[in-house]
């Protein structure tokens, strides 16, 4: 019979116990307080910053220029930061894309919210071509969809990385008279 032997095998149990415990922990954290949650993409206002209208009668022509202030903001409900790439913003009329504009890299921290002041430029000859814009500016309200899609990194606990792409479509209508946003729908798509 070996001295210790009993010693050395209560030792192993309690180190194996230990590193069980210790693998669940971070199982369960990782799957409830540092699952990744899709960041929350929200316009929060529109406004007409430039509108120009211009008709070329030797060339049969209407020229057209809107610049739009799009004020959208984006939450980011996990418990650690996420940092993002460069990313675009499109707006779509009646499920054609009429702009786009560029979405800055940059890095959100845990529980906090980005504010983005995008200036986009609309392609008027995309709006003007659509055959229901008349009636829909008669109605006084235009509807619009935004789409963003970001991706970008989580850090859990320090040194696990898991990339995120999350993609949000948000349907909502323009009052023409006020200029006020009406009828947020957004729709969200995270991907890990």
């Amino acid at each position: 019979m070996k001295v210790g032997s009993g010693k050395g095998r209560k030792v192993c149990l309690i180190i194996t116990g230990v590193v069980i415990a210790i693998v669940l922990l971070i199982v369960i954290l990782a799957l409830t307080v540092f699952k990744a949650k899709h960041p929350v993409t929200t316009v929060n206002s529109v406004k007409l910053e430039d509108f120009h209208l211009g008709l070329d009668i030797a060339k049969l022509k209407v020229d057209l220029n809107v610049t739009l202030g799009v004020d959208i903001s984006v939450k980011n409900p996990n418990k650690v930061g996420f940092k993002f790439s460069d990313s675009v913003a499109n707006l779509n009329y009646r499920g054609q894309q009429i702009g786009e504009v560029p979405v800055p890299a940059g890095e959100i921290s845990s529980d906090a919210t980005k504010e983005f002041n995008l200036s986009l430029t609309i392609m008027a000859d995309r709006l003007l071509s659509d055959s229901q814009l008349y009636s829909d500016v008669t109605s006084g309200t235009l509807p619009l969809n935004t789409f963003v899609k970001i991706s970008g990194k989580v850090r859990i606990l320090g040194f696990i990385k898991v990339h995120v792409v999350s993609s949000t479509s948000c349907d909502f209508a323009v009052d023409i008279s006020t200029r006020a946003v009406e009828n947020q729908e957004c729709k969200y798509k995270t991907k890990l």
